[in-house]
């Protein structure tokens, strides 16, 4: 009975000296119960004291406390603290953090504040430990930082290129403290407590951040949080069991996002896109206000999010009007409506094909002329009606035809098989096109010259698939020189495979847009070299494939265009990458994922092979899984991300490229194939079946004896 109260006692004695030890030091914090640093203090049952201003904070804490002095104005207001209020800190022996201070003794913060895009974070001591070491890159989106001259700083504010480390040093760059300290204070010329609503990253550092400083502040490790306030995050985490129903929601929130944007313009705000959208060179701006109506799509469905993260977590959006988005938008949302039994969805397909063919610029004017060598194309945008690509052609048409199967209508029939044929004359006699075709050239030199153009370009991104449609229209009309065409350009482009490819942002988005000629060149074919061609590049596809259903990105060699970015002064001035290194753990729903998952669940089905399925299967898996969520940020919520880094399970990468970079979303590309796809494999189906009663046969005679004749 002696020891068990003797054990008792003990317990009792070292609890009360744990929480004695706790109350030593308590965390005085001074500023918004909303801020994200209080939220996550409050959460992890620290000693912890809140008051609205220094003033009240400093009066209130004891000898030896923490104080925080968040910045609650922030980027519009800097913080004041008085030099008496100061000096009252310092007499009562505190540790201080202040944050965006508009005076400090000993500090020049005069300086207009500094307004930044591209620099990043990057860490400059060793304070940090092995997590977060030397030169490591941490992400503050739209930052506001005081210049400020000091030694030894902790971390830096600087434009450099990398991944997770600056790859080139600081030493070419200008250099702006973000955090160092003075005495017993701590200062951070930025907000940043800012960490969640800022939507920073990657989490760990900013956990390893907020560790090193709390710790620093009150003397005792604080380490391993066990919350981490976040206000956009995939939809499951990577070992979660997935619902029953997981799909169909995955299905629901994908085409309900065009929504909630609202991303379908609508006559009330048409003169603000106008606006917003310029000349096209740079149609990006802040988002739109809560309140704008939805369009019904007749006036055409924008682009989506540019990659800039404001300091208040909004997103930049960009009103751009481009072809492809609104056939692929079409197709996914004619198969969501199909699948979900939903009448609108259905209505806004229907809309958005007229938009292109009946009511922009996009297929007027010389490209609606019979006589005009342009007669049938489709315009890359309505600022750049002139601009010819062949595979924004082939993708717009591509959505086109699964939306009027979905639709079960042959409206648009003799439009979209123009459209192939005008492409196909003006793709020379090897099966390649080039990667773009301006109307200036085209009437100047007329679509026989590119018919009788002797152009090798083993570029799938641009050219393959117009090859899957030239066998799909094949297939439906027999027409022999589509078939003939497409298999010299397919035979080309494999004999170079790899080391003549001329990739764009990677050598795996390569690979991603081959498969579905391959696939279909199987269906109409079916040759042991045909399945060997396809199995070359689907297993080196698989090879990078993580056990999440993630697909790795991949630099090639040689031929890129966009490789990794070559210099500290070149990130963030051009297209890019979201890896710099081939390992590093990102996959990319812009240019990879998102066409891999199409294009595959082609392949699996084309060949019955079921490591093919089972990729497939796991692709779905994973792109169920990273879908945005968000109740705060509802633009987002339902998105697909161009960038997921797999391992961290988060949204970080490079987001070096000029235009779509690592959180940039796309309505067409990213979205609707995504989207559609998602329809195709929870129904088991696949597109060339799913299109399969196509009766453009009807039309193709009359269209051959038009774009053919001299």
């Amino acid at each position: 009975m002696r020891i068990k109260l003797f054990i008792t006692s003990l317990f009792m004695l070292l609890a009360l000296a744990k929480n004695a030890l706790a109350g030593e030091i308590r965390l005085i914090f001074c500023g918004s119960a909303t801020n994200d640093l209080y939220l996550l203090l409050e959460k992890e049952n620290l000693p912890l004291k809140r008051f609205n201003t220094p003033e009240e904070g400093v009066k209130a804490a004891a000898k030896g406390d923490a104080l925080i002095i968040v910045a609650d104005g922030y980027p519009a207001t800097r913080v004041n603290i008085s030099p008496a209020l100061l000096q009252t800190a310092q007499s009562k022996k505190l540790k201080i953090y202040i944050e965006y201070p508009a005076a400090i003794p000993g500090l020049d913060l005069t300086g207009d504040t500094l307004h930044t895009q591209l620099e990043r974070g990057v860490v400059t001591s060793t304070v940090f430990g092995d997590r977060l070491k030397p030169m490591s890159i941490l992400g503050i989106n739209d930052c506001y930082a005081i210049p400020v001259k000091v030694k030894d700083p902790l971390i830096i504010l600087a434009k450099v290129a990398g991944l997770d480390k600056a790859e080139y040093g600081i030493d070419d760059v200008p250099q702006y403290p973000l955090l160092f300290t003075q005495g017993n204070m701590m200062l951070a010329t930025t907000k940043m407590t800012n960490f969640a609503t800022g939507r920073y990253g990657p989490d760990d550092a900013w956990k390893t951040i907020w560790s090193y400083i709390l710790t620093w502040m009150t003397g005792k490790k604080i380490d391993g949080f066990h919350s981490w306030p976040a206000y956009v995050v995939p939809m499951y985490s990577k070992d979660a069991v997935l619902p029953t129903t997981a799909k169909a929601v995955s299905i629901q929130k994908g085409v309900e996002w065009f929504s909630k944007g609202p991303f379908y313009i609508h006559p009330d705000w048409k003169d603000e896109w106008i606006k917003y959208q310029g000349d096209g060179t740079m149609p990006v701006a802040a988002p739109l206000s809560p309140g704008h109506a939805n369009g019904n799509g007749l006036l055409g469905l924008l682009e989506g999010h540019a990659s800039k993260i404001y300091y208040d977590g909004k997103q930049q959006y960009r009103y751009w009007l481009r072809a492809d988005v609104q056939g692929e938008a079409a197709y996914a949302l004619a198969a969501a409506g199909k699948y979900l039994n939903n009448a609108d969805y259905q209505d806004r397909a229907k809309n958005l094909i007229d938009f292109v063919f009946s009511v922009s610029n996009l297929r007027a004017g010389e490209r609606n002329n019979l006589k005009s060598p342009s007669y049938g194309l489709i315009g890359w945008s309505n600022t750049h009606p002139y601009v010819y690509y062949g595979d924004d052609n082939a993708r717009a048409i591509l959505g086109m035809l699964g939306a009027s199967a979905y639709l079960g209508t042959d409206k648009w029939n003799q439009q979209i098989v123009e459209c192939i044929i005008a492409n196909f004359r003006t793709t020379g006699k090897n099966g390649f096109r080039s990667d773009r075709i301006e109307d200036k050239d085209l009437q100047k030199n007329g679509w026989k010259y590119y018919w009788d153009r002797d152009v090798v370009n083993p570029a799938p991104h641009f050219e393959s698939w117009m090859w899957a449609l030239y066998l799909w229209l094949y297939e439906k009309t027999g027409y022999q020189p589509l078939l003939d065409k497409a298999k010299t350009a397919i035979r080309i482009t494999m004999q170079d495979y790899p080391d003549k490819w001329k990739w764009t942002n990677g050598i795996q988005q390569e690979r991603a847009r081959m498969v579905l000629p391959l696939a279909w060149l199987v269906r109409v074919e079916d040759t042991p070299e045909h399945r060997q061609w396809l199995d070359v590049i689907v297993q080196k596809i698989l090879e990078n494939q993580d056990a999440s259903g993630a697909i790795r990105e991949e630099l090639g060699a040689g031929k890129g265009k966009f490789g990794r970015t070559a210099s500290n002064k070149e990130y963030g001035l051009h297209e890019a990458p979201l890896i710099f290194t081939n390992g590093d753990q990102i996959a990319d729903m812009l240019y990879t994922s998102n066409f891999a998952f199409f294009s595959l669940n082609e392949a699996a089905q084309a060949t019955g092979n079921q490591q093919y399925k089972n990729a497939v299967n796991r692709l779905a898996d994973f792109m169920t899984r990273i879908q945005v969520k968000s109740d705060k940020f509802k633009d987002l919520d339902g998105a697909w991300f161009r960038a997921f880094e797999y391992n961290r399970w988060e949204y970080w990468a490079s987001n070096a490229d000029a235009g779509w970079g690592a959180w940039g979303t796309l309505t067409g590309w990213t979205q609707s194939w995504i989207v559609a796809t998602q329809v195709l494999t929870a129904d088991q189906q696949n597109f060339w079946d799913l299109t399969k009663q196509s009766t453009v046969k009807e039309n193709m005679a009359p269209v051959i004896k038009q774009l053919f004749s001299e």
